[in-house]
């Protein structure tokens, strides 16, 4: 077995992939791909491909989205040498639990969509069905039609999208839906649209539109994460913040989240939960340190078991 990277160019863009080789050479395996979208006029590495691998966890998110650009930019490279292609649709849903990374992949989504030159502006806007549903007629249309202008050149990120359709025949979300639906089609090539929510919940919202299955041919599912991803996580918060635990701490926040992991319930916050948890024990380093005549560098700098709770 032998591994080799493989650089390519797809227009603007290099793409750099692990190719690993079995028995037979002449049909590589595509494994972890080393992703470098690096268009010719920068001369640099793509950041968002970068940001979204250094992510904990999330595995078949990020070989999903690796394809999907894959296939987007293949097709987009097809249509310039006058071969048949399909038609590019970025718009997704995003299925899974509270604290499970959907906004931040989609934040990442819009860097990345721009550095591929799919966005001309790669921000992401996050709205939900206050910010789009109105309190009369026409008042839903002018306000749906309103956060779409503003994420014209990326990405509209719309939480708990399934609240739409949850108001009867005679609410207005369902307005705010058929706007949606027609503006997909007018800003098509400078706008993607994710649609975001539990994991039932979006697929009973689907099914309520005929016209939301075809436009939203993506559907990207966020996992809980394991007890080992979310200890990363906390790790990585720590560390973010400049504090540095015990090995006594460690095991005491290893057994808590394995702990929490056990009896947590279904719609718990995942990272949430974890990113909580961090700032109650680095509040609860500080009422321990603020007790101390004589604090120093050391001191600030480490959770002790104790602060772990």
């Amino acid at each position: 077995m032998s591994f080799l990277r493989h650089p390519f160019w797809i227009g603007d863009c290099q793409l750099e992939i692990s190719l690993r080789y079995l028995d037979d050479p002449q049909k590589p395996e595509v494994v972890d791909p080393i992703v470098m979208a690096t268009p010719l006029s920068e001369k640099k590495d793509s950041h968002a491909f970068t940001e979204l691998y250094s992510l904990i966890g999330l595995d078949q998110v990020k070989k999903l989205i690796w394809e999907v650009s894959a296939f987007s930019l293949v097709q987009r490279k097809r249509a310039e040498e006058n071969i048949k292609s399909e038609p590019i649709v970025l718009h997704m849903v995003f299925k899974g639990n509270p604290g499970t990374g959907k906004t931040t992949v989609a934040r990442i989504l819009g860097k990345l969509f721009k550095e591929l030159g799919f966005l001309s502006r790669g921000h992401l806007l996050e709205v939900e069905r206050a910010d789009l549903v109105g309190e009369y007629i026409g008042h839903t249309a002018q306000k749906t039609r309103e956060q779409i202008r503003r994420s014209l050149g990326g990405i509209l990120f719309i939480d708990e999208a399934y609240t739409l359709a949850q108001g009867g025949d005679k609410d207005f979300g369902r307005e705010a839906i058929a706007t949606l639906v027609k503006n997909l089609e007018d800003h098509r090539d400078n706008l993607v649209v994710i649609l975001a929510g539990y994991c039932d919940e979006m697929d009973a919202f689907i099914r309520s539109n005929p016209g939301l299955k075809s436009r939203f041919p993506i559907h990207v599912e966020f996992p809980d994460y394991t007890a080992e991803e979310l200890f990363e996580i906390a790790l990585q918060m720590f560390e973010q913040r400049e504090y540095v635990l015990s090995n006594k701490a460690r095991w005491k926040l290893r057994h808590h989240i394995v702990s929490y992991c056990r009896n947590r319930p279904r719609y718990d916050g995942n990272a949430r939960y974890i990113r909580n948890l961090v700032e109650r024990i680095v509040r609860q380093q500080a009422l321990r340190l603020i007790t101390q005549s004589s604090v120093g560098r050391r001191a600030l700098l480490t959770v002790e078991e104790s602060d772990v709770y």
